[in-house]
């Protein structure tokens, strides 16, 4: 089997997947503009072959590159590379290499957040109130109907970037005076916690590891700088399993990971944000194999290459994920005091990867327990402001 992974050094913990692709006898084809000499020994000894290219964002040297790869090695089985940034490049090598997988056709209801909910809405999941502006007067006669607070992001974008909460006509004027001509999607602000429902499903779409996750909104965490925490849920609701498992199927989820993101509001209500076909980001994979002493990038690797995985879907413990910034925040407790109290619960801490710090801070703690009231405490003890 031969499988084509872009930028299978980032993030560092995701070369998890080529390591485990390569023992399971799999070839992997890596393709980046990073010197070889920077993917490090494991990945190195993961891949059969690496091509460097100058640029990434040129589409004329990744085409090279995968015909390189096809005339030395054959028809390629798979292309992946885990990140949102990527989804088009993807998807225009499966096109013009009729490579299986989501395709140039297949993509745009998964790119543009408009799309997404006509998904959702066509599933009988609920969304927020909103829809497609392109302009000031548009987003303006919105307003008028809706009212404020709204929230405005790019109709396609990456992530949280350039979305903001909208409180009077003066943000949306300043707004889009620091914005290209581009399709935003403006919707009324919703008041409440972000649930996650995260999952792997096998070659035949049965969702064979779910999980869920909760934490503030990422528009908040970007535009405020604030510490950062992710709490893993050991018991999940039945109503976030059932409107996941919809999504999942309206999605045609296959042979891959998903990321789905849902409000719950205060009286209970879920409502649809946005779904994501590639892993939980960060570290949250990681947080899912330690709450419940499983392997995800294994297992992923188990399907990929014909093989089967399961994980019941009852958890070990709950997990946390908590980071802090080097900037902006001076902290009570040193790294020296939380390891001290909290040691036995941490399993595991590192540096953030630069291009991810600025949204989910400079380094980071991921503890485990039984009892979940353990890990609000290591929260607040870790994020206590002097």
């Amino acid at each position: 089997m031969n499988v084509l992974y872009l930028s299978p050094h980032f993030p560092p913990n995701f070369q998890a997947f080529s390591v485990n692709l390569n023992k399971r006898g799999a070839k992997v084809l890596g393709i980046a503009d990073v010197p070889y000499e920077q993917l490090g020994g494991s990945l190195q000894s993961a891949l059969t072959e690496y091509y460097k290219v100058g640029n990434m964002e040129n589409y004329d040297e990744v085409y090279r590159a995968v015909g390189f790869f096809i005339h030395k090695y054959g028809r390629i089985d798979a292309v992946e590379s885990f990140n949102e940034y990527w989804l088009e490049t993807e998807a225009k090598i499966r096109t013009d290499f009729n490579i299986p997988g989501r395709k140039n056709d297949d993509i745009e209801y998964i790119r543009r957040k408009s799309l997404m909910k006509l998904k959702f809405m066509h599933a009988g999941i609920p969304v927020a109130k909103g829809k497609v502006v392109r302009n000031l007067d548009e987003a303006e006669a919105l307003a008028k109907e809706l009212g404020y607070p709204l929230v405005i992001k790019p109709d396609k974008g990456v992530g949280a970037a350039n979305t903001s909460k909208i409180n009077s006509p003066e943000d949306f004027k300043r707004y889009f005076r620091n914005m290209p001509n581009d399709d935003y999607i403006a919707e009324e602000f919703i008041d409440g916690d972000i649930f996650t429902f995260d999952g792997l499903a096998d070659a035949e779409g049965n969702i064979v590891f779910y999980a869920s996750h909760t934490y503030e909104s990422v528009m908040d965490l970007v535009n405020d700088k604030k510490s950062v925490y992710i709490l893993s849920q050991k018991n999940i609701h039945a109503d976030l399993t059932e409107i996941g498992f919809k999504t999942a199927k309206e999605f045609g989820v296959k042979r891959q990971f998903f990321h789905f993101e849902f409000f719950r509001t205060s009286y209970g209500k879920l409502i649809a944000l946005e779904v994501n076909m590639r892993p939980p980001g960060g570290f949250m994979l990681d947080m899912c194999n330690y709450a419940d002493d499983i392997d995800l990038y294994d297992g992923w690797a188990a399907i990929m290459t014909g093989g089967s995985f399961y994980v019941e879907p009852k958890k070990k413990y709950y997990c946390v994920f908590a980071s802090r910034r080097k900037e902006m925040r001076k902290y009570v407790h040193s790294k020296e005091d939380i390891l001290k109290k909290y040691g036995e619960i941490i399993v595991f801490e590192d540096s953030m990867p630069g291009i991810l710090a600025s949204a989910m801070g400079d380094y980071v703690y991921i503890a485990r327990h039984e009892d979940v009231n353990v890990l609000r405490e290591f929260i607040r003890y870790a994020h206590m402001e002097e």
